[in-house]
């Protein structure tokens, strides 16, 4: 089942930005989701195994080196295409 899944990183830290631009760039490099990027937020794209599979791998390596940062996830199963 495809799915798709609405991401908002928000470092709690003076220097926000090169967190968020790492997290993305690690999703990035996950080539079965598709991934797109906006002023708001990240949607990844793809089937449902392996978005949270991605996920689970790059939030909990955002969490290691990122001492406190929330996540803000919504989750839809059969996402429209594009």
């Amino acid at each position: 089942m495809r799915v798709a899944a609405d991401i908002s990183l928000y470092p709690l830290t003076e220097d926000f930005i090169p967190p968020i631009k790492d997290v993305i760039a690690r999703l990035n490099g996950h080539g079965s989701i598709e991934v797109e990027t906006n002023s708001m937020s990240t949607q990844v794209r793809g089937e449902y195994d392996e978005v949270m599979s991605a996920l689970h791998q790059e939030i909990g390596a955002t969490f290691d080196s990122n001492p406190k940062a929330v996540f803000v996830i919504k989750i839809l199963n059969n996402p429209l295409e594009g």
